[in-house]
């Protein structure tokens, strides 16, 4: 099963080799830095449509996020 946490350590993982913060990050996607800092801790998880986004604005695979496939 895969968890929230998991999920927020794969879009940590992908900001961090990104060239963005969390607060430019947060303004790109139309939400605050806190939202942001939840779902990377894995507090909580975007909607459908947000994880949508934040994939398209990291240029990140949803599969990866979503811990469907390996690195």
């Amino acid at each position: 099963m895969i968890t929230s946490e998991q999920i927020g350590a794969r879009l940590c993982e992908t900001l961090r080799h990104s060239t963005m913060t969390q607060t430019e990050l947060a303004a790109r996607l139309g939400i605050t830095r806190s939202t942001v800092a939840h779902y990377l801790r894995g507090d909580t998880v975007p909607s459908l449509e947000t994880f949508a986004n934040l994939c398209a604005v990291l240029d990140a695979d949803p599969a990866y996020i979503l811990c469907l496939q390996g690195n």
